[in-house]
């Protein structure tokens, strides 16, 4: 019987697990590049940040809290005419790409900002008395104090950011979404669906679980 299920479905559900894992890096990488210069920006323009700058910190924070409202489904069909513009089409896996990015960066960028604000303050004063500059203190300091719960935070980005793109399945997004929509739900292949929801949770804790083995490594306070 599984022998038989695998012959037919095998190969379609290896490239869905392949598609997955194309759009959940990509976008993520891309998110970051993104989310990592926005949740500096709301770090250090804050009222007790290195450089205080109320209009821009409230701008970023106003624009960071919209964007986070929109529904993920909502927000990829409001943004079709933008992804036709960046890939050339509105469906598959490269066109998901475009909303993961846009839903997830704001996501990444509050993450951002509660790590560099977990950095201990003295850590910081002690670098502005020594004459570091800003960019010395947000780079050399504030990140690599930071990096442990910048790496937690990448993992949870990882799994949310997968699991978006398993939604997108319900508009031809591919991956396992597609999949577990196309075969589970419109042919009512129960068999399907269920094998497509433990496959999504294995990736999801295979992502924490590498996460969490980097995070304790780089964490200072593990050392001897």
């Amino acid at each position: 019987m599984l022998a038989e299920f695998m012959n037919e479905y095998g190969a379609m559900l290896g490239e869905g697990i392949v598609m997955t894992l194309y759009m959940t890096l990509v976008s993520t990488f891309f998110a970051y590049i993104l989310g990592i210069p926005m949740g500096i920006i709301l770090v250090v323009t804050s009222p007790t940040g290195l450089k205080p700058m109320p209009v821009v910190y409230k701008v970023m924070d106003v624009i960071v809290n919209i964007v986070r409202s929109i529904p993920f489904l909502i927000l990829l069909i409001m943004v079709i005419p933008l992804t036709k513009l960046i890939v050339g089409q509105s469906y598959g896996p490269t066109a998901t790409i475009v909303p993961l990015v846009l839903s997830a960066a704001p996501f990444i960028a509050r993450m951002v900002e509660s790590s560099l604000l977990e950095v201990d303050r003295g850590v910081i004063e002690a670098a502005q008395s020594m004459g570091a500059g800003n960019w010395t203190i947000i780079w050399k300091v504030m990140m690599k104090e930071a990096r442990t719960s910048l790496i937690v935070g990448a993992t949870i980005a990882l799994g949310t950011i997968l699991g978006y793109s398993a939604m997108a399945g319900t508009v031809g997004g591919g991956g396992l979404g597609d999949i577990a929509i196309r075969y589970g739900y419109y042919r009512y292949e129960t068999g399907i669906m269920l094998i497509t929801v433990v496959l999504l949770v294995i990736l999801v804790q295979i992502m924490q679980f590498v996460g969490m083995k980097l995070s304790k490594k780089l964490d200072k306070r593990n050392t001897r």
